[in-house]
């Protein structure tokens, strides 16, 4: 069977990557010459875990090969995967499809034979039919069908999720269509894998669906923790006991500083979008983005409030910047918002990531020093704020940190580290929804 994926970005990447490996004939499309030729050479665009080395491998292998050019990729695939980016149209905060539309039109003019024509992007419901009638008005002969297969990839698991997926969702209208799909992933039969065959307007739905629970749960743990800082409780003790319950489960229920990313900003805004396109009012979600936007921003103020009200001529360092570990993805990271509001408070910041420097570098203030080093990062600052979750930051010297540092202020937006350990290092430790006093009772 031989695929053609359009998009290099993270989806498409990914996937292409991950369908080679399955043994299928792989090949991937992208208008970016910087792109492919990057690609062709084993430069990777994104920072993924093991994508590197499987993408050697299955081109080495003969599986995967990138390029510029539709034909004659598309002309001989059996199925066509449009993986293009949809991010938030400004304004409304609907998915632009202007990409996926381009992608389309580029299709229709390359199809010869019978072809399943496949959205991997995420995109609104409707989405699909809107490609078909496209493609039809482009290319009235062609014999084709189209489908929806969102994908549902975590940034720093990606690998393990395409090989090893919770469900694959199938949106198709015909048998014939249906069938190769299947065939597509056969070889995830073998691990058992759950195959959700709906319609189209479903499939589409199921995705969108999905990033809202999640990020509903993210915005509903960290309203909870903001309520246990007043009354003196610990939402890491709440979020045990809430998630040992099994109709809850203990995932996404850990309080920060708020989600990010390429993915629930603008997925929870776009189904949003198809509520109110559609005469409803989706107040659960509304009230999803009004605290996650909230909860940015009292990072920032439970930052001033750690030097007594005031951030001014304080030396900061930020231990992470991307929006989550295992990533170099800055989108929508809560960075974005602390950093620049602290600089304008005249605060001087000192950071470092991983992963992430070189993006962060595009989009924060000039006036950001950055380091490689932790421990330089820290050099004579006054206090050290933990962003993200990177494993290199779970076990800090906290002798040699606070040797450096100038302040012994030490802020943990993760809550990972243990309250007792790091004052017992002769820091003053604040968390997110780690209450300290005990309530008065009645």
């Amino acid at each position: 069977m031989k695929i053609a994926i359009i998009g290099t970005g993270y989806v498409g990447l990914v996937s292409g990557t991950c369908f080679a490996e399955f043994g299928w004939s792989v090949t991937c499309i992208d208008k970016s010459i910087e792109r492919i030729e990057s690609l062709e050479k084993g430069i990777m665009p994104i920072y993924e875990p093991g994508l590197e080395d499987l993408v050697k491998k299955n081109v080495k292998e003969g599986r995967l090969n990138f390029s510029l050019d539709y034909a004659p990729y598309v002309e001989e695939a059996d199925i066509v995967f449009i993986a293009v980016g949809t991010p938030s149209r400004r304004g409304d905060g609907y998915a632009d499809l202007t990409y996926v539309y381009e992608a389309a039109k580029e299709i229709a003019q390359h199809l010869k034979g019978y072809t399943i024509i496949v959205d991997k992007s995420t995109v609104p419901v409707g989405t699909a039919r809107s490609v078909e009638k496209l493609i039809r008005a482009e290319n009235s002969s062609a014999d084709f069908d189209v489908a929806s297969n969102p994908e549902f990839l975590r940034e720093g698991a990606a690998i393990n999720d395409f090989m090893r997926p919770d469900r694959v969702v199938i949106g198709v209208e015909s048998e014939k269509a249906k069938e190769m799909l299947r065939e597509l992933y056969r070889p995830l039969y073998l691990i058992e894998t759950p195959i959700v065959i709906t319609g189209l307007e479903t499939a589409e739905l199921i995705k969108y669906a999905s990033n809202g629970f999640l990020a509903t749960k993210i915005s509903f743990i960290n309203e909870i923790a903001n309520l246990c800082e007043k009354v003196g409780a610990d939402v890491k003790d709440v979020s045990k006991g809430m998630g040992l319950d099994k109709r809850i489960g203990p995932k996404f229920l850990h309080a920060g500083p708020g989600y990010g990313g390429s993915c629930f900003p603008k997925d929870v805004s776009a189904l949003v979008k198809i509520f109110h396109d559609n005469g409803m009012t989706a107040r659960i979600l509304e009230g999803v983005i009004n605290v996650n936007d909230s909860q940015k921003s009292l990072m920032v103020s439970k930052i001033r409030e750690a030097f007594g009200g005031s951030e001014g001529n304080k030396t900061i360092a930020f231990l992470g910047l991307t929006f989550k570990p295992e990533t170099d993805d800055m989108r929508e990271a809560p960075s974005l918002t602390i950093i620049p509001a602290l600089i304008n408070g005249n605060a001087v910041i000192r950071a470092t990531d991983p992963q992430g420097i070189k993006e962060a570098k595009k989009l924060l203030p000039d006036s950001v020093e950055y380091f490689d080093d932790l421990y330089e990062t820290c050099k004579d600052a006054d206090a050290v704020v933990v962003i993200t979750e990177w494993n290199q930051y779970r076990a800090i010297d906290l002798k040699r940190l606070k040797k450096a540092m100038r302040g012994n202020i030490f802020i943990d937006l993760r809550n990972i580290y243990n309250k007792e350990l790091v004052e017992k290092a002769d820091f003053i430790y604040f968390a997110v929804g780690r209450g300290r006093r005990s309530p008065v009772l009645p």
